[in-house]
């Protein structure tokens, strides 16, 4: 497929209230090349403009520079964006918050209403899932608030986890919230939580929690295995994936967790509740740690970028050797729920029944919309 090809079938994604897919992202989803989502919150509520707009920049060109093509997610205009130009990348950063902070639950209100969304670890998982992302990059997931036993504040990014099957590589849960009540609950949901290069949980801004994990992966190759198998296996859970902070930009522990606590009485004094308390607490430790939280912060996150491109290079080299895993857009194939077909064109090659020893091509269709699918082929 040539440029002219892609540029004709994003023709197909124009209408208002459809998602739209960039150009570039579609035609690597439909090539079977690497790609990862990026969260635009991190991008209007996590920091000011211009610092915003230039990590934005650099996310993405890490992810280039390891060789995937990144996918910055949001919602504009009421439109669900699948990848973002430099213009509205910039519009983002200037809007800052401005924009609507959107999890899955505000996805509806937003579109309908003809409004702009930042959205979360949940939001984004949504969107990469319905156009067949399968790794996303972000700083850290939310999880169980400190004292979540009593107040039930838990964040919707958990049961995403439970629910939707893409994986999220992060610096672990942000160390404002209660590290192992998230683990635990993360459990329940039935999510596999893996750490890379270590078998304890980071803490965000430093390499150890005191938590472990019973999942370790040390390269990317490992870490595409265990998407691949829990893909093979259709059991519709995501994969958390958390890489410790480098050492050299791992903030002191003692500073953050005099700052966090500091910025939780002043959050319980204030009242600030529900999707305020993240922003407002991470606000609050930057200012009381001078600054050094935020630096880590951004370290963490291009950190995490440069291992999230390996990673789903490593599975899209994976997907490509196997003749039983491919991505088509679903123009190329006729079926509802169960199709057969004598062969099947995808990543530019022809699967022949008879050369692969296959009488048949049984197509079992995992994601099924106007959008680049999920197709499991079943001898």
């Amino acid at each position: 497929m040539d440029e002219a090809d892609t540029k004709l079938d994003m023709n197909q994604f124009t209408e208002k209230g459809h998602i739209k897919v960039a150009p570039e992202v579609y035609h690597a989803l439909v090539n079977g090349k690497a790609v990862v989502a990026l969260e635009s919150t991190i991008i209007s509520h996590g920091m000011p403009y211009p610092q915003n707009y230039e990590t934005a920049k650099e996310v993405e060109s890490i992810v280039r520079e390891n060789g995937a093509i990144p996918a910055t997610i949001a919602i504009l205009d009421g439109t669900p964006f699948i990848g973002l130009s430099e213009e509205q990348l910039k519009r983002l950063a200037i809007l800052g918050r401005k924009v609507q902070k959107t999890a899955r639950r505000d996805i509806p209100h937003i579109v309908s209403a003809g409004g702009n969304g930042a959205t979360t670890v949940s939001a984004t998982m949504v969107f990469a899932h319905k156009v067949g992302i399968p790794v996303f990059v972000t700083g850290g997931i939310g999880g169980v608030h400190r004292h979540g036993e009593q107040t039930m504040d838990i964040s919707s990014d958990l049961t995403e986890l439970g629910k939707t099957p893409v994986t999220v590589i992060s610096a672990g849960v942000k160390s404002i919230l209660d590290i192992p009540r998230t683990l635990e609950y993360m459990e329940t949901q039935g999510v596999t939580v893996a750490v890379y290069g270590s078998n304890e949980f980071p803490s965000f801004f430093t390499e150890t929690s005191g938590c472990q994990v019973p999942c370790r992966v040390d390269s990317p190759e490992e870490c595409a295995k265990l998407i691949d198998a829990n893909s093979n296996l259709s059991l519709g859970t995501g994969i958390l994936v958390a890489v410790p902070i480098p050492k050299e930009y791992a903030a002191s522990g003692k500073m953050i967790e005099e700052a966090i606590q500091q910025a939780l009485r002043e959050a319980k004094e204030k009242n600030v509740i529900g999707n305020k308390a993240t922003p407002f607490l991470l606000a609050r430790v930057n200012e009381l740690t001078g600054g050094a939280s935020l630096a880590a912060n951004i370290a963490l996150v291009k950190n995490n970028a440069r291992m999230g491109a390996k990673i789903s290079v490593a599975l899209a080299k994976l997907r490509q050797a196997s003749p039983l895993h491919c991505w088509v857009p679903e123009t190329w194939i006729e079926s509802n729920a169960w199709g057969h077909h004598s062969g099947l064109a995808a990543h530019g090659r022809h699967l022949n029944p008879r050369v692969h020893k296959l009488s048949e091509i049984r197509v079992r269709v995992l994601w099924y919309s106007r959008y680049p699918i999920r197709i499991q082929l079943v001898r």
